[in-house]
């Protein structure tokens, strides 16, 4: 009889919740801030704890590397903390359901998407009875230090559509029915034809939905998710395809010096200006960093950089990774 426990589950008729877990609160080194993230991480897909949930734990993993190096709870770590353990005590995931189909929503706030792979009961109605008709199947997350320096909403999409693609694939050996992916824009709703000229020109999403024969939907499936589960894209192209009439800049970054410069000929004094810094990390994130953060950002401006073609096309768009 139910409830079974397997491989650090418990698994009753109908929902799946991990066996009792202790949060280990007393943190005093990096062996103990490791022990905890990997415990957390393990839960994850069943508990839906987010990657904007556990960024202030995982925040505590930057810094000296022995594992005996001093560590401390933030407060932002605590309350991060006392959240999980909420969560812990409520979420569950469910049993899957046979003769359903499977289908994958992506949620969240650029840049911290996830998804969820679920399924849906259409005859109960969530007023009726003790049953929910969602059936959650597990959480999908990013990874929290990603690969990239430098990463377009879109590539965050699509690594998130091949997770879990794979991940049904091992679940129930099938692909899914449809992929909710309910895009708004800062000027409205996004349209179908919009949906097919982002497949069309991302390559990265044209991959993770290689041979894909379901339904794509931009709209939340049946209102069963809230407004969360929509996130926003700015597709309006700040750049201008031609030069302006404008001050123009030259950076570049060196990745074995570890500099960065920038210059420019000044309009007023007609002399040539130069900033150059010591910096880390990626040259391309440093450089795509003089654009956005120095004080010539609010000045109109020929920008001449060297970036890849795919990280020319739309630098404003581009989410960067910090530096650990």
């Amino acid at each position: 009889m139910p409830p079974w426990r397997y491989l650090g589950l418990e698994i009753g008729k109908q929902a799946i919740v991990p066996q009792k877990l202790e949060i280990k609160a007393k943190i005093q080194t990096l062996a103990d801030v490791h022990q905890l993230c990997g415990a957390l991480n393990w839960v994850r897909p069943w508990l839906g704890l987010t990657t904007e949930d556990l960024a202030p734990l995982f925040n505590l993993l930057k810094g000296g590397e022995e594992l005996s190096s001093p560590r401390e709870l933030t407060p932002e770590a605590k309350e991060a903390l006392e959240k999980v353990q909420h969560l812990i005590s409520t979420r569950q995931a469910h049993r899957c359901d046979p003769d359903l189909p499977f289908k994958f929503i992506i949620m969240g706030k650029l840049p911290h998407l996830h998804g969820v792979i679920f399924q849906w009961r259409n005859n109960i109605k969530k007023d009726q009875g003790r049953e929910d008709p969602l059936l959650i199947i597990e959480w999908v997350f990013l990874s929290h230090q990603r690969s990239k320096s430098m990463t377009r909403p879109q590539e965050l999409v699509a690594e998130l559509i091949r997770k879990a693609r794979v991940r049904i694939r091992e679940l129930a050996g099938c692909d899914f029915e449809c992929i909710h992916i309910p895009i708004g824009l800062r000027s409205g709703q996004i349209t179908k034809a919009m949906l097919e000229h982002l497949l069309q020109e991302n390559e990265a999403l044209q991959f993770a939905l290689d041979s894909f024969t379901g339904q794509i939907s931009i709209h939340r499936p049946m209102k069963i998710f809230n407004q969360d589960a929509k996130f926003t894209l700015n597709l309006k192209d700040v750049q201008s395809r031609r030069p302006l009439e404008a001050l123009t800049v030259f950076t570049d970054a060196s990745g074995k010096s570890h500099k960065s410069v920038m210059t420019w000929k000044d309009p007023q004094t007609q002399q040539w200006e130069a900033d150059v810094a010591e910096v880390e990390g990626s040259p391309q994130a440093k450089e795509e960093e003089e654009m956005a953060f120095t004080v010539l950002k609010k000045v109109k401006q020929n920008h001449i950089l060297y970036f890849t073609k795919e990280e020319l096309n739309k630098p404003e768009n581009l989410f960067m990774q910090k530096v650990m």
